[in-house]
C-alpha cells in the first residue's frame, strides 16, 4: 500500500515514514524537499503528491488551530478522494475547537478514515521548544497547577502505522493520552531527578512568556493560543486510546524520562 506521509521531517510524521519503511511498505515523504514535494502553502503541490497514494498520513503544519487549516483539510481530503486514496488518518488535538472541525471534514468525506486525537506531546521536552530551557536549567512556562497527561510521540507513531496499515481502525477516533496526569512543575522534577540536575520550574504570565520567546508574532499567537485555553483545565483526564488500538498501556512518561536522560545532560565548558 503505497503510503504519503505529510509532515514527514516532524516529530510524528518522521517516526511514521521511519517505520512505514522498516516494514517494507512504499513511502513518499511529503516534505518541500520531497519528490514529488508537498506544502500546505502552495496547494498546486498536492495532487501530484496524492497521485498513485493509497493511504496518507495527515500532520498540519503548524497546528489545526491556525486560520485556513479546515479549509485546507477539507479541500486535500477532496483531492485524495478524487485521487483514489482508500484511507486516511489525521493527526489531531484535543479541545480544540478548530481541530475537531478538521476531523468533521475527514469523516465527511469518502474515505476509510481513523482520527487520533493526542495530548501534549512528551517530546515537547525532549526536541520542541522546551529543550533549550531545560539545558538552561530553568524552565518559565504559563502553566501554574493544570494538570496534563503527556504523551509519547512513538505511542503516536504506532497507533498512526496501525491505522495506515492494518483493518480494524476505520471510523474509529482515539483519545490519546499517556497513562496519568502530570503539572509541568512534575513533570521538570522528573527529569531533574532522573539527570541528577538542579531544574526549576517558574510558572509566569502569559504576557511576559510571549514577549521573552522573541519569535515572530504568528508563532507567538499560536502559542498564546495553546497556553490561554488548551491548559485552563479541559484536557486534565486520561484517554485509552492508545490501549484501544494497540492493546498495551500508553508508555508513562517516567519512562520516556529514562530514555532521554542524555538529551538533558550538560557538558561543562571550560573557563574563559
Amino acid at each position: 500500500m503505497n503510503t504519503l506521509v505529510l509532515g514527514a521531517n516532524g516529530k510524528t510524521g518522521r517516526r511514521v515514514a521511519d517505520r512505514l519503511t522498516a516494514r517494507g511498505v512504499p513511502v513518499r515523504r511529503g516534505t518541500r524537499a520531497g519528490t514529488p514535494r508537498f506544502d500546505w502553502e502552495e496547494p498546486g503541490t498536492w495532487s501530484p503528491a496524492l497521485a498513485g497514494v493509497d493511504a496518507v498520513y495527515v500532520s498540519y503544519f503548524p497546528d489545526l488551530a491556525v486560520p485556513g487549516a479546515v479549509d485546507a483539510v477539507r479541500e486535500l481530503t477532496d483531492l485524495a478522494e478524487k485521487a483514489g486514496v482508500r484511507r486516511l488518518v489525521l493527526l489531531s488535538g484535543r479541545g480544540e475547537t478548530e481541530a475537531q472541525a478538521a476531523e468533521d471534514v475527514v469523516r465527511a468525506g469518502g474515505i476509510e478514515w481513523t482520527v487520533v486525537r493526542c495530548a501534549w506531546f512528551n517530546q515537547n521536552f525532549s526536541e520542541g521548544h522546551l529543550l533549550d530551557p531545560l539545558l538552561g536549567g530553568d524552565v518559565a512556562l504559563p502553566a501554574e497547577e493544570v494538570r496534563e497527561p503527556f504523551l509519547d510521540v512513538e505511542d503516536i507513531a504506532d497507533v498512526a502505522v496501525a491505522a495506515l496499515t492494518e483493518p480494524g481502525h476505520g471510523g474509529r477516533t482515539y483519545e490519546m493520552t499517556g497513562p496519568r496526569l502530570l503539572t509541568f512543575a512534575e513533570a521538570v522534577a522528573e527529569i531533574a531527578e532522573a539527570t541528577g540536575r538542579p531544574l526549576t520550574y517558574r510558572p509566569t504570565d502569559l504576557g511576559t512568556y510571549l514577549a521573552a520567546t522573541g519569535m515572530p508574532e504568528d508563532v507567538t499567537g499560536l502559542l498564546g493560543y495553546l497556553f490561554s485555553e488548551l491548559l485552563d483545565g479541559r484536557n486534565a483526564w486520561v484517554g485509552d486510546g492508545v490501549e484501544q488500538a494497540l492493546g498495551r498501556p500508553a508508555k508513562d512518561f517516567s519512562e520516556f524520562v529514562r530514555d532521554n536522560v542524555p538529551v538533558w545532560q550538560v557538558t561543562a565548558q571550560p573557563a574563559r
